[in-house]
Protein backbone atom coordinates (compact mmCIF):
# COMPACT_ATOMS: atom_id res chain seq x y z
CA UNK A 1 0.00 0.00 0.00
CA UNK A 2 1.18 3.77 -1.14
CA UNK A 3 1.39 5.56 1.82
CA UNK A 4 2.62 8.53 0.15
CA UNK A 5 1.01 11.50 0.42
CA UNK A 6 -0.92 13.28 -3.12
CA UNK A 7 0.36 16.45 -4.38
CA UNK A 8 -2.46 18.42 -5.18
CA UNK A 9 -1.91 20.06 -8.61
CA UNK A 10 -0.81 23.19 -8.96
CA UNK A 11 -3.82 24.67 -10.44
CA UNK A 12 -5.95 23.41 -7.48
CA UNK A 13 -7.68 26.37 -5.27
CA UNK A 14 -5.78 27.02 -2.53
CA UNK A 15 -7.79 25.46 0.73
CA UNK A 16 -8.48 27.56 3.90
CA UNK A 17 -6.46 27.03 6.71
CA UNK A 18 -8.99 25.05 9.41
CA UNK A 19 -8.77 28.02 12.14
CA UNK A 20 -9.97 30.41 9.18
CA UNK A 21 -12.80 27.66 7.67
CA UNK A 22 -13.76 27.20 11.60
CA UNK A 23 -14.14 30.69 12.14
CA UNK A 24 -16.27 31.85 8.67
CA UNK A 25 -18.59 28.87 10.08
CA UNK A 26 -19.25 29.18 13.91
CA UNK A 27 -17.21 32.78 15.14
CA UNK A 28 -19.89 35.31 15.95
CA UNK A 29 -17.39 37.91 16.00
CA UNK A 30 -18.62 41.56 15.59
CA UNK A 31 -21.98 39.83 16.72
CA UNK A 32 -24.36 40.76 19.90
CA UNK A 33 -26.40 38.32 21.38
CA UNK A 34 -29.12 38.90 24.24
CA UNK A 35 -29.65 35.90 26.55
CA UNK A 36 -32.15 35.71 28.75
CA UNK A 37 -31.77 33.48 32.16
CA UNK A 38 -28.42 33.66 31.12
CA UNK A 39 -27.37 34.00 35.09
CA UNK A 40 -28.38 30.27 35.62
CA UNK A 41 -28.06 27.26 34.02
CA UNK A 42 -28.45 26.26 30.58
CA UNK A 43 -28.86 30.22 30.15
CA UNK A 44 -25.46 30.49 31.26
CA UNK A 45 -23.95 27.92 29.77
CA UNK A 46 -25.35 29.32 26.59
CA UNK A 47 -24.31 33.40 27.50
CA UNK A 48 -20.28 32.05 28.07
CA UNK A 49 -21.04 29.78 24.44
CA UNK A 50 -21.86 32.91 22.61
CA UNK A 51 -19.23 35.31 24.49
CA UNK A 52 -16.13 32.75 24.51
CA UNK A 53 -17.34 32.28 20.29
CA UNK A 54 -16.43 35.98 19.97
CA UNK A 55 -20.05 37.61 20.44
CA UNK A 56 -21.31 40.95 22.72
CA UNK A 57 -23.63 39.58 24.98
CA UNK A 58 -25.61 41.15 26.84
CA UNK A 59 -27.56 38.63 30.16
CA UNK A 60 -31.21 39.40 31.11
CA UNK A 61 -32.45 38.18 34.59
CA UNK A 62 -33.76 38.53 37.33
CA UNK A 63 -31.41 38.56 40.52
CA UNK A 64 -28.47 40.96 40.27
CA UNK A 65 -26.12 38.99 42.39
CA UNK A 66 -25.88 36.01 39.82
CA UNK A 67 -26.19 38.54 36.90
CA UNK A 68 -22.99 40.74 38.51
CA UNK A 69 -20.99 37.34 38.76
CA UNK A 70 -21.91 35.93 35.45
CA UNK A 71 -20.61 39.12 33.47
CA UNK A 72 -17.77 39.47 36.04
CA UNK A 73 -16.65 35.63 34.72
CA UNK A 74 -17.38 36.72 31.23
CA UNK A 75 -15.60 39.77 31.42
CA UNK A 76 -12.56 38.03 33.09
CA UNK A 77 -12.38 35.73 30.21
CA UNK A 78 -12.02 38.18 27.80
CA UNK A 79 -15.46 38.80 26.45
CA UNK A 80 -17.90 41.83 26.46
CA UNK A 81 -20.09 41.82 28.47
CA UNK A 82 -23.36 43.65 30.23
CA UNK A 83 -26.55 42.67 32.01
CA UNK A 84 -29.81 43.86 33.07
CA UNK A 85 -32.00 43.35 35.70
CA UNK A 86 -36.12 42.60 35.23
CA UNK A 87 -38.65 40.37 36.09
CA UNK A 88 -39.81 38.87 32.82
CA UNK A 89 -43.54 37.80 34.06
CA UNK A 90 -44.19 41.77 33.81
CA UNK A 91 -44.85 42.90 30.49
CA UNK A 92 -43.51 46.99 30.94
CA UNK A 93 -40.79 45.52 32.51
CA UNK A 94 -39.92 43.35 29.31
CA UNK A 95 -39.84 46.56 27.19
CA UNK A 96 -38.13 48.63 29.34
CA UNK A 97 -35.61 45.76 29.64
CA UNK A 98 -35.42 45.00 25.93
CA UNK A 99 -34.07 48.60 25.46
CA UNK A 100 -31.60 48.49 28.30
CA UNK A 101 -29.91 45.88 26.04
CA UNK A 102 -29.96 47.37 23.15
CA UNK A 103 -28.18 50.64 25.09
CA UNK A 104 -25.21 48.23 25.86
CA UNK A 105 -23.89 46.58 22.54
CA UNK A 106 -26.31 47.92 19.80
CA UNK A 107 -29.42 45.75 18.27
CA UNK A 108 -28.79 42.11 18.99
CA UNK A 109 -28.24 39.62 15.93
CA UNK A 110 -28.98 36.77 18.29
CA UNK A 111 -31.79 36.37 20.75
CA UNK A 112 -31.44 33.36 23.13
CA UNK A 113 -34.64 32.87 25.40
CA UNK A 114 -33.33 30.28 28.21
CA UNK A 115 -35.27 32.18 30.96
CA UNK A 116 -38.33 30.06 32.74
CA UNK A 117 -40.06 28.73 35.50
CA UNK A 118 -41.25 25.41 36.75
CA UNK A 119 -44.21 25.79 39.01
CA UNK A 120 -45.66 22.34 38.61
CA UNK A 121 -48.56 21.32 41.55
CA UNK A 122 -50.44 18.38 40.42
CA UNK A 123 -53.18 19.84 38.08
CA UNK A 124 -56.39 19.91 39.54
CA UNK A 125 -54.12 21.95 42.22
CA UNK A 126 -52.87 24.73 39.51
CA UNK A 127 -53.76 27.94 40.35
CA UNK A 128 -54.62 30.93 38.07
CA UNK A 129 -52.08 32.91 39.58
CA UNK A 130 -49.44 29.70 38.49
CA UNK A 131 -50.95 29.76 35.44
CA UNK A 132 -50.56 33.51 34.67
CA UNK A 133 -46.85 33.78 35.89
CA UNK A 134 -46.08 30.02 34.02
CA UNK A 135 -47.08 31.23 30.42
CA UNK A 136 -45.97 35.54 31.40
CA UNK A 137 -42.43 34.11 31.62
CA UNK A 138 -42.17 31.01 29.55
CA UNK A 139 -43.66 32.04 26.63
CA UNK A 140 -44.95 35.99 26.86
CA UNK A 141 -41.61 37.31 27.21
CA UNK A 142 -40.24 35.44 24.53
CA UNK A 143 -43.16 36.73 22.41
CA UNK A 144 -42.81 39.99 23.50
CA UNK A 145 -38.91 39.84 22.85
CA UNK A 146 -39.19 38.30 19.94
CA UNK A 147 -41.57 41.36 18.09
CA UNK A 148 -39.33 43.68 19.38
CA UNK A 149 -36.06 42.07 17.82
CA UNK A 150 -37.36 39.62 14.98
CA UNK A 151 -38.55 42.35 12.90
CA UNK A 152 -35.20 44.93 13.10
CA UNK A 153 -33.22 41.48 12.27
CA UNK A 154 -35.32 40.72 9.21
CA UNK A 155 -34.96 44.71 8.28
CA UNK A 156 -31.17 44.31 8.41
CA UNK A 157 -31.52 40.57 6.75
CA UNK A 158 -29.91 38.39 9.23
CA UNK A 159 -30.44 37.29 12.57
CA UNK A 160 -31.16 34.39 15.17
CA UNK A 161 -33.22 33.46 17.55
CA UNK A 162 -33.10 29.98 19.71
CA UNK A 163 -35.84 28.90 22.48
CA UNK A 164 -34.76 26.74 25.60
CA UNK A 165 -37.71 24.46 25.68
CA UNK A 166 -38.55 21.22 27.16
CA UNK A 167 -39.59 17.33 26.65
CA UNK A 168 -42.51 18.22 28.08
CA UNK A 169 -43.09 20.57 24.93
CA UNK A 170 -43.38 16.56 23.17
CA UNK A 171 -44.43 14.37 25.87
CA UNK A 172 -46.34 14.65 29.76
CA UNK A 173 -44.97 13.28 32.62
CA UNK A 174 -43.66 14.39 36.07
CA UNK A 175 -46.72 16.99 36.41
CA UNK A 176 -46.30 18.74 33.23
CA UNK A 177 -48.85 20.77 34.01
CA UNK A 178 -49.06 24.46 32.63
CA UNK A 179 -44.88 23.81 32.58
CA UNK A 180 -45.59 21.31 29.54
CA UNK A 181 -48.73 23.78 27.94
CA UNK A 182 -45.93 26.93 27.89
CA UNK A 183 -43.33 25.36 26.43
CA UNK A 184 -45.25 23.57 23.47
CA UNK A 185 -46.72 26.98 22.94
CA UNK A 186 -42.49 28.14 22.95
CA UNK A 187 -41.99 25.63 20.27
CA UNK A 188 -44.82 26.50 17.98
CA UNK A 189 -44.51 30.07 18.58
CA UNK A 190 -40.55 29.51 17.01
CA UNK A 191 -42.39 28.15 14.28
CA UNK A 192 -44.61 30.81 13.81
CA UNK A 193 -41.74 33.47 13.59
CA UNK A 194 -39.49 30.92 11.26
CA UNK A 195 -42.48 31.27 8.74
CA UNK A 196 -42.38 35.04 9.60
CA UNK A 197 -39.12 36.31 9.43
CA UNK A 198 -36.91 33.09 7.99
CA UNK A 199 -37.23 34.69 4.14
CA UNK A 200 -35.39 37.75 5.22
CA UNK A 201 -32.72 35.77 6.71
CA UNK A 202 -33.56 35.27 10.48
CA UNK A 203 -33.26 32.04 11.84
CA UNK A 204 -35.77 30.76 14.72
CA UNK A 205 -35.24 27.03 16.00
CA UNK A 206 -35.11 25.50 19.62
CA UNK A 207 -32.97 23.83 22.33
CA UNK A 208 -34.67 20.78 23.38
CA UNK A 209 -32.83 19.36 26.60
CA UNK A 210 -33.66 16.32 28.23
CA UNK A 211 -32.87 15.81 32.31
CA UNK A 212 -30.13 18.96 33.46
CA UNK A 213 -28.79 19.06 36.87
CA UNK A 214 -29.88 22.86 37.38
CA UNK A 215 -31.77 25.09 40.01
CA UNK A 216 -34.89 24.98 37.78
CA UNK A 217 -34.82 21.19 38.32
CA UNK A 218 -34.42 21.31 42.25
CA UNK A 219 -37.44 19.39 42.69
CA UNK A 220 -36.05 16.12 40.66
CA UNK A 221 -32.51 16.65 41.66
CA UNK A 222 -33.31 16.68 45.24
CA UNK A 223 -34.35 12.48 43.98
CA UNK A 224 -31.61 10.53 43.87
CA UNK A 225 -33.63 7.21 42.70
CA UNK A 226 -35.76 9.92 39.98
CA UNK A 227 -32.29 11.07 38.81
CA UNK A 228 -30.70 7.80 38.51
CA UNK A 229 -34.19 6.55 36.42
CA UNK A 230 -33.93 9.63 33.90
CA UNK A 231 -29.86 8.99 33.63
CA UNK A 232 -30.96 4.99 32.56
CA UNK A 233 -33.43 6.14 30.06
CA UNK A 234 -30.92 8.12 27.98
CA UNK A 235 -29.01 6.33 25.21
CA UNK A 236 -25.94 7.64 26.91
CA UNK A 237 -26.00 6.69 30.09
CA UNK A 238 -26.18 10.31 32.12
CA UNK A 239 -27.82 13.20 32.88
CA UNK A 240 -27.18 16.20 30.96
CA UNK A 241 -25.08 18.82 32.20
CA UNK A 242 -25.24 22.80 31.38
CA UNK A 243 -22.09 22.59 28.98
CA UNK A 244 -23.71 20.08 26.74
CA UNK A 245 -25.54 22.96 25.21
CA UNK A 246 -22.81 24.93 24.15
CA UNK A 247 -21.91 23.89 20.62
CA UNK A 248 -25.83 23.51 19.98
CA UNK A 249 -25.98 26.80 20.77
CA UNK A 250 -23.09 28.59 18.76
CA UNK A 251 -23.98 26.19 16.34
CA UNK A 252 -27.38 27.82 16.20
CA UNK A 253 -26.29 31.23 16.49
CA UNK A 254 -23.57 31.20 13.44
CA UNK A 255 -23.21 31.10 9.84
CA UNK A 256 -22.91 27.53 9.95
CA UNK A 257 -27.23 26.83 10.60
CA UNK A 258 -28.18 29.24 7.89
CA UNK A 259 -30.50 26.36 6.88
CA UNK A 260 -31.92 25.16 9.90
CA UNK A 261 -35.19 27.21 11.06
CA UNK A 262 -38.39 26.22 12.04
CA UNK A 263 -36.60 23.09 14.57
CA UNK A 264 -36.73 21.52 17.21
CA UNK A 265 -33.06 20.14 18.32
CA UNK A 266 -32.74 17.46 21.23
CA UNK A 267 -29.89 17.54 23.17
CA UNK A 268 -31.18 15.21 25.43
CA UNK A 269 -28.28 11.96 25.07
CA UNK A 270 -31.09 10.13 22.97
CA UNK A 271 -33.58 10.07 26.07
CA UNK A 272 -36.69 11.15 23.72
CA UNK A 273 -35.38 8.59 21.02
CA UNK A 274 -36.29 5.64 23.74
Amino acid sequence: MNSTPSTPPTNAAPQPAPQTYLAELFSLQGRTALVTGGSSGIGRAIAGALARAGASVVVLARREAELVATVDELTAAGARAAWVSADLADRGAVRTAAEEAVAAFGEPDVLVNAAGVNLRPPMGELSEEEWDTTMAVNLTAPHLLGQRFGPAMAARGHGRIVHVTSQQAHRAFADSGAYGVSKGGLESLARSQAEAWSPHGVTVNTLVPGFVMTPLNARLSSDPAKVAALAARTMIGRNGLVGDFAGAAVFLASAASAYVTGQAIFVDGGLSAH
